[in-house]
């Protein structure tokens, strides 16, 4: 917990400990103060500052090198010469009656007052034994039981003439109780020991510390809550918003702006810091949480720590008396038990069982780009911060003067980062275009088609709306390739960003026409002939997506009937729930099949990917969809190459030799699947996925492009997608997900190779291994996520079931228990 930070910063009850102590101090007349600082000074003087927020006027000791309790306070002694001065420890927490034992001093006539307090455990503490008048007779430091001679402990707060400062060396460590005042008690002195009878509490342990939380819940002690009462033992700050299906059962602190919600469940002594989010679900008993940290939905926290600026994800567990640094990542179902202490910057992956405390190990940062870009929980992961880095680590590898296309979807929080995005790039001595709200493949075929070195569009996760993904192009609009995310990636990570002379503050214009010339071209290079004759109707769902900027314009030069649903953009559910898709798509359904249509398409809401419908009113799934786009576009051309992801069925040869052409294999990733789309001899590519790459118009995926290129197939063919549908064999593909942490990925592949020997292997993107009979299996670790896929698939849906199963085994074994 003070790894990085000093101990006196620690909050308790949202405040740090020294602001505690300097508003005590203020209470009983002290303003002018003296703070002695060592380890991390500057924090200490960038919070407090000069003291006037407080009405208090604070100076400050810095020491070089430690020298001890009373060094420390020699080193102060130009402050401190004039009268009599009080010493008090800024780490721990208190409410002595400072006046009273400023009364006990000036009767006494002490040279010496030590602010005494009596403990059940005097063991960690020095021990000193008084008189009946107060006279101190005896000082033990840290003694054993069986030198325990008094309950009565040193507190740390001292009252002294200032002549006590001549006893103290200058520049050398010298410690009050184990140097000064023995040598004062042989001369005799007149040191005294008044016995306090407040609360003290040295907040040295995460045990204390946590105690001491509870106990300013509990009224022990008298601090000065900021925030109100909302009930009885439970205190609300400024600005926080508790939702009223909450359950709240205090004594309990809620920071300011911190959001709890719904179903969310604070029980005793449980401490939000300012801006934390308690998700649904989730349960905190006795829990200390600092300030920024986002607690995701049905998290578990019991009589624990957890540090600022941390992330605990969906599920996580996390036991008494555990302690989380400061900007940790709990992943998803974590589980770190009982006493474990996990330092600052640290990763745990998802799903692990944490038991050993984790100081030096980590898995160290994930790779910044995931399978839709950059992705991550919007305000939590993916912050304006975060936005403009990097922005500026993009902008840092292009050339100054060059131009990037910006786009996002209909989601407020996309608006609000892209104006980051375009600052930073702006700032970088890169021009702006800006598309505004936009359909992806619109700003894809701009990049790909103007004078632009690149893009960046935002957009919400698909089925997660507290999520954003942030999109990089290159300059043929296709997301960058491994090896230019892992150049930015290495730029991001230095911060070597570069930043623009006042004179090379770079321009954001505005596109006027962007749609009408995205539309002209799409109609130019797609074969629409036979649409007009055949006389179609087909429904529309745009999802309250992009796409609805950019039908209108397609659909008037096209010539076939229209009904269109959820054609306006919605910025209040930019993305839609599975449950809310499946709603949709069987509304559509319905549709389709009450009007007659020929079809049925839904975009997704940035007009990337499609899902069909047939004439009859039944959705196709995503993996016929793409056999059955696959027979169209095979049957026309006769010929070519067709580039598909390896996970995809075989099936898909099949239909391809029927029809005279070839199957490229690709990598999973989807810059691959781009790259292949450039090739002249392409024909047809899809990600298994709803993407489809119509290869005359562009080598990205494009929702619109396929809607216009199936509308041209069906039309010619005359024959329905239930009919294509029936025609095609059925696959037998299986997948599975294994849980598999980050450092046994490499061991977990070693096993599948070696387990394969004697087997045909395809090594295009993980292994795929190749059965005699043609049935296969293929393991392939997750680039994001701590798990590995399986895949199989055979003439039978049994043997395709034990295929599945021996080599998860494989997997499950390597993993270990």
């Amino acid at each position: 917990m003070t790894a990085n930070q000093p101990k006196p910063l620690l909050p308790v009850v949202n405040r740090p400990i020294m602001e505690h102590v300097l508003r005590l101090l203020k209470r009983h007349g002290f303003t002018e103060t003296v703070v002695t600082v060592q380890f991390l000074a500057a924090l200490v003087r960038n919070y407090f500052g000069d003291g006037d927020e407080l009405g208090m006027s604070l100076h400050y000791a810095t020491e070089e090198v430690p020298l001890g309790t009373a060094g420390s306070v020699k080193n102060a002694a130009d402050k401190l010469r004039d009268e009599r001065f009080l010493v008090i420890s800024g780490d721990a927490l208190t409410d002595i009656d400072l006046t009273d034992m400023i009364r006990f001093h000036e009767e006494n006539g002490a040279l010496v007052t030590i602010g005494l307090k009596r403990v059940p455990n005097p063991l960690e503490f020095g021990i000193i034994i008084v008189d009946d008048q107060g006279r101190v007779q005896r000082f033990l430091e840290k003694p054993t039981w069986g030198q325990v001679f008094s309950d009565t402990v040193n507190t740390g707060v001292y009252i002294m003439e200032p002549e006590v400062l001549d006893e103290v060396a200058p520049g050398v460590a010298v410690d009050w109780s184990g140097d000064v005042f023995p040598k004062l008690l042989e001369r005799g002195a007149p040191l005294y020991g008044y016995v306090a009878s407040g609360y003290w509490e040295d907040v040295g342990t995460h045990e204390s510390y946590l105690k001491a939380q509870a106990d300013a819940l509990s009224g022990r002690v008298r601090l000065d809550p900021d925030g109100f009462e909302l009930s009885p033992g439970v205190w609300v700050a400024e600005g926080a918003s508790v939702d009223p299906e909450a359950v709240l059962k205090g004594p309990l602190y809620i920071g300011g702006y911190a959001k709890v919600e719904a179903g969310a469940e604070l029980r005793e002594y449980t401490v939000l810091g300012d801006n934390v989010v308690v998700k649904e679900g989730a349960f905190l008993h006795r829990a200390v949480v600092h300030d920024n940290v986002y607690i995701g939905p049905s998290a578990n926290l019991r009589g624990c720590v957890v540090g600022k600026n941390t992330d605990i994800m969906t599920g996580a567990r996390i036991e008494e008396n555990a302690i989380v640094g400061d900007e940790c990542v709990i992943e998803a179902e974590a589980y770190v038990s009982s006493g474990v202490k996990i330092y600052p910057f640290k990763t745990i992956e998802a799903g692990a069982v944490v038991n050993t405390s984790v100081i030096w190990e980590s898995r160290g940062q994930r790779s910044l780009f995931g399978p839709r870009g950059v992705s991550g929980l919007v305000n939590v992961e993916i912050t304006p911060e975060l936005c403009v880095r990097l922005a500026s680590a993009y902008a840092t590898t292009l050339k100054k003067g060059e131009s990037v296309i910006t786009s996002r979807d209909s989601s407020r929080a996309a608006r609000a980062f892209k104006r980051a995005v375009i600052s930073a790039l702006n700032a970088s001595a890169v021009n702006v275009l800006d598309l505004e709200a936009a359909a992806l493949p619109v700003a894809r075929f701009h990049t790909a088609n103007g004078t632009a070195s690149g893009g960046i569009a935002l957009r919400t996760t698909p089925g997660d709306p507290q999520s954003v993904d942030i999109v990089f192009m290159d300059h043929n609009g296709a997301d960058l390739s491994q090896g230019a995310q892992r150049k930015l990636e290495r730029v991001f990570s230095r911060q070597e960003f570069r930043r623009a002379f006042p004179g090379e503050i770079a321009e954001l214009s505005f596109s006027a026409r962007a749609v009408e010339d995205y539309a002209r071209e799409l109609l130019r290079c797609i074969d629409m002939s036979g649409v007009r004759d055949a006389e179609m109707k087909v429904v529309i769902d745009c999802a309250g997506g992009t796409s609805s900027l950019v039908l209108p314009t397609l659909l008037g030069r096209v010539g076939v009937d229209v009904l269109t649903v959820n054609n306006r953009l919605d910025d209040a559910s930019p993305t839609e729930t599975l449950a809310e898709r499946r709603r949709d798509l069987q509304r559509l359904a319905e549709l389709v099949a009450s009007s007659r249509a020929a079809f049925g398409v839904r975009f997704d809401t940035v007009g990337e990917r499609i899902s069909l419908v047939d004439e009859m009113g039944q959705f196709i799934s995503e993996e016929r969809a793409l056999l059955v786009v696959l027979d169209l576009v095979a049957a026309e051309r006769r010929g070519g190459r067709v580039a598909l992801p390896v996970t995809t069925t075989r099936v898909a040869e099949q239909v391809c030799r029927f029809h005279g052409a070839q199957v490229q294999w690709t990598p999973t990733a989807l810059d691959a699947l781009t790259s292949a789309a450039t090739d002249p001899d392409l024909i047809f590519a899809a990600d298994g996925r709803g993407g489809f790459i119509v290869p005359e118009f562009a080598a990205t995926v494009d929702g619109m492009a396929s809607f216009l290129r199936l509308l041209g197939l069906v039309a010619r063919t005359r024959l329905s997608l239930s009919q294509i549908d029936a025609r095609i064999p059925r696959a037998k593909l299986l997948k599975r997900t294994v849980p598999t942490p980050w450092a046994a990925k490499g061991a977990v592949m070693r096993s599948v190779v070696e387990a394969a020997d004697g087997y045909r292997l395809d090594t295009t993107d993980g292994v795929r291994v190749v059965e005699e009979d043609g049935g296969w299996a293929l393991i392939l670790p997750d680039p994001a996520e701590a798990v590995t896929h399986l895949w199989a698939e055979a003439d039978d849906l049994d043997v395709a079931q034990a295929l599945l199963e021996r080599w998860a085994r494989v997997v499950e074994q390597a993993v270990g228990p």
